[in-house]
């Protein structure tokens, strides 16, 4: 049975490694391997066993991971009330230029800020599009989506909030957020700002722009600039606030973040009431690629983290620790190891599969900051590490052996010397 579900694991890893050939969705390989996986588990079993696995092993694996899903669910919406609103307007103010070297570093700047706050998937796409509607020639689009997902990946893996892998570690109570942020800030900035740099090598002088006049968008909220900024404050505020709440209340973060998203609603239902009255507020503004990532990306950790539950039930990660003689004493080895693979497989599963191995580390350990740092830079190295990455390839059409023709290289000497940092800081 257990060769059976290693077996399974195994297969799911090599479909998602394989996704852009088989056309097979990495949600779907993760949901599959986790529900049957589980089932060859507790159908050999006795039907006391099965209610006694149903009640205490399997449900504190779906409540963990139920925790993540709902965190996510919360903060994408926040990103989608915003959205709508237009609170993220500005940054199209700040994008007037045709100087291609300040709208690489205004768009990587404001993605890199805000990924902190929000999560990766959602910060990547909404920057995608606006950037996708102003620059009209599409080399350049490439290369600024290219360092549009850096930023989103180097500023997420800074924080507990703005990544999976981070918040995975913070619900499992392996790290705190002001220890775990204060240690990955240096070595994240100094990654995503080298490899900005380099692809700012491969920009003209000039950006081609467009500026096309908006139609009305059928959810235009017309809020004047305080009750944007009201909102603003209220949803990324909000957020700040929750590695506070958890301290207070040792609860669970997704419940932080289901409050401030309650309080985001009922703000935006009280700014937006006479458009609601009037039957006008109908039509959303957020684009389908966003809608169909948000799913993606919750079914996928659903999926991976049922899947690599059951193998750590069967004791099989323990027995391939004792038989290969690992027992994770070079953790800076290890963390070259996460980054290579998560270029292959995907930054959430290699930091799952990491975590797994050495589940035992004490609290703020360093090989957790290693481990979260490796793997949510070292999925930019072929962008499909990375869900962000695989949304730049489905929006601009771009193809895997470009990608690593002018970008790959680039990465990899931002994360050698963020790495560097993070050996020093740490």
């Amino acid at each position: 049975m257990t060769l059976v579900i290693v077996a399974i694991l195994l297969l799911c890893y090599f479909l998602i490694v394989t996704e852009n050939f088989t056309n097979i969705n990495k949600a779907a390989s993760a949901i599959f391997a986790g529900t049957v996986a589980w089932m060859v588990y507790i159908v050999p079993t006795t039907l006391e066993q099965k209610n006694y696995i149903a009640q205490h092993v399997f449900l504190p694996y779906v409540g963990r991971a139920s925790e993540i899903v709902l965190f996510l669910l919360a903060t994408m919406t926040i990103v989608e009330i915003l959205n709508n609103n237009g609170c993220f307007d500005f940054v199209t103010q700040l994008l007037k230029t045709r100087s291609a070297q300040r709208m690489l570093w205004t768009l990587g700047t404001v993605t890199f800020l805000i990924s902190i706050n929000l999560d990766n998937l959602s910060t990547t796409v909404m920057m995608l599009t606006m950037m996708h509607k102003i620059v009209s020639h599409r080399r350049q689009r490439m290369l600024y989506g290219a360092a549009i997902v850096v930023a989103a990946n180097c500023g997420g893996a800074m924080t507990v909030i703005g990544d999976p892998s981070g918040l995975l570690l913070w619900n499992l109570d392996l790290v705190t957020a002001t220890n775990f942020s204060m240690s990955l800030l240096l070595p994240c900035v100094a990654a995503w700002a080298l490899t900005t740099w380099l692809i700012g090598k491969m920009l003209p002088e000039k950006v081609a722009t467009e500026w096309i006049v908006m139609p009305y968008r059928g959810d235009d909220t017309k809020l004047n600039t305080w009750q944007r900024l009201v909102m603003l404050f209220v949803g990324i505020g909000g957020l700040w606030f929750i590695p506070t709440f958890h301290n207070l209340t040792q609860l669970s973060p997704f419940l932080g973040a289901l409050c401030v998203l309650a309080l985001l609603w009922i703000v935006n239902e009280v700014f937006n009431r006479k458009l609601m009255n009037s039957g006008q507020l109908v039509l959303q503004r957020v684009p389908s690629a966003l809608q169909y990532g948000v799913m993606q990306m919750m079914f996928f950790v659903m999926g991976l983290m049922l899947v690599v539950g059951i193998v750590q039930e069967t004791d099989a990660i323990d027995w391939f620790i004792s038989q290969s003689g690992i027992y994770i004493k070079n953790v800076w080895a290890m963390g070259a190891v996460a980054a290579a693979i998560s270029s292959l497989l995907d930054n959430f599963a290699t930091a799952l599969s990491f975590i797994s191995l050495n589940s035992h580390a004490e609290q703020n350990d360093i090989y957790w900051k290693i481990v979260s740092f490796a793997s949510g830079v070292g999925g930019n190295l072929l962008c499909m590490g990375s869900v962000s990455g695989l949304a730049l390839m489905k929006m601009e059409n771009m193809r895997l052996g470009w990608y690593v023709q002018h970008v790959t290289w680039r990465v990899l000497c931002g994360l050698i010397v963020g790495y560097g940092v993070l050996f020093f800081v740490v």
